[in-house]
């Protein structure tokens, strides 16, 4: 395991500790609004420190972009964080959520991990070295009709002015496909495309730790991810399509034609 993915599966686990030791003290719990529908917990903000001290100790000169804290300079490699990806779940006892570490080194990922601590699933990546789950090799699914595809989707649950064009996206999806999830974490979406459960996954207005880990391990596992125009700019547009070559081809198609000017750019 390259030491940078090892020191970030150590930040992980000790996150994902933390937020299982309150797991069952959720009505003690500080919780403020950051947002319409968007919730921050005081175990979001320890989870964050714990992962900025584990990896700050070991790479000072790095920087850092979380959910939490914002973004604080260093050098060319940055750690994209999201603590407790799920929060709205954690905070009503519904167990999917997930720690999620993505790290870039000059714009282009390089290590990835999205932890599960209530069902124990470590999902790991390098960059050209795969993707893992708990150590084994995973890949993504092999059906290629849309017709058989399980999707996973978001909400764009922060602002519904796309909401139209997005109810659109899912009557197609729901009238050519197997089936649409929607559990609450994008982190875990992804890692569910990477290691085949789904067979695509798409959602707009998302924030960089919401995707970097999940981009990079569908990636690894023989993936596509884009943005709605079929580019890299998803971590900056917020926009993002991903799932195997066929899959995600076909989806592709069928939401650019449901887009508005302003998501088609």
């Amino acid at each position: 395991m390259h030491p940078m993915l090892n020191m970030a599966v150590k930040a992980a686990r000790s996150a994902g500790n933390i937020i299982m030791r309150h797991h069952d003290q959720l009505d003690r719990l500080t919780v403020e609004t950051k947002g319409r529908k968007d919730y921050v917990s005081e175990v979001d903000r320890m989870a964050e420190n714990e992962i900025i001290r584990i990896l700050r100790a070991a790479y000072p000169y790095h920087g850092f972009l979380a959910e939490e804290t914002g973004a604080q300079t260093g050098d060319e490699y940055v750690w994209i964080i999201d603590p407790l990806d799920g929060t709205t779940n954690f905070l009503h006892g519904f167990p999917h959520f997930a720690v999620s570490i993505g790290l870039k080194h000059k714009d282009r990922l390089e290590q990835a991990v999205i932890f599960d601590p209530s069902r124990d699933e470590l999902f790991t990546a390098s960059r050209g070295n795969g993707a893992q789950l708990n150590d084994r090799r995973i890949r993504v699914s092999r059906v290629t009709e849309l017709e058989y595809a399980l999707l996973g989707a978001g909400f764009p649950f922060r602002s519904h002015h796309h909401m139209e064009p997005w109810i659109n996206m899912l009557r197609d999806f729901m009238l050519n496909t197997s089936g649409i999830r929607r559990p609450g974490s994008a982190a875990l979406d992804l890692a569910y495309v990477a290691c085949g459960r789904y067979e695509g996954f798409w959602e707009i207005g998302l924030s960089p730790w919401d995707m970097a880990a999940g981009a990079l391990l569908v990636q690894e596992a023989g993936g596509m991810v884009t943005d709605f125009s079929g580019d890299q700019t998803y971590l900056d547009s917020g926009n993002i399509i991903a799932g195997n070559p066929k899959i995600h081809a076909e989806m592709l198609r069928r939401i650019q034609s449901h887009l508005p000017p302003e998501l088609s750019r």
